[in-house]
């Protein structure tokens, strides 16, 4: 998981993985949504994404179709989640506490 968040933790990448989440778009067409961006770049960093697992790649004669890999994402999403999950069982926990100690009193 550590890795998929150093992963996503630079902005381009997070913006491919959003221009693809619900649309399988090319190569060619995910590099022209980024024209400060070398096509070269681009392409490294869908080689990043590619190979971490977050981004599958579909070959379509010459073109290469890049879509979120949502089964991973979502593996992430559920590590993200335990960390909120976790914190609201705390504020939960020290809430009763509170509400315990004033009712002693």
């Amino acid at each position: 998981m550590e890795a998929m968040l150093k992963i996503l933790g630079e902005r381009k990448r997070c913006e491919i993985v959003r221009l693809v989440w619900s649309e399988e778009l090319p190569a060619a067409e995910i590099a022209a949504r980024f024209p400060d961006v070398t096509r070269s770049a681009i392409s490294q960093h869908l080689g990043v994404l590619r190979n971490s697992g977050l981004l599958t790649e579909r070959r379509d004669g010459v073109r290469r179709l890049y879509s979120a890999n949502q089964a991973e994402m979502g593996k992430l999403r559920e590590f993200l989640d335990s960390f909120w999950s976790q914190s609201l069982v705390r504020l939960r926990d020290l809430a009763e506490s509170a509400e315990q100690a004033k009712e002693r009193k």
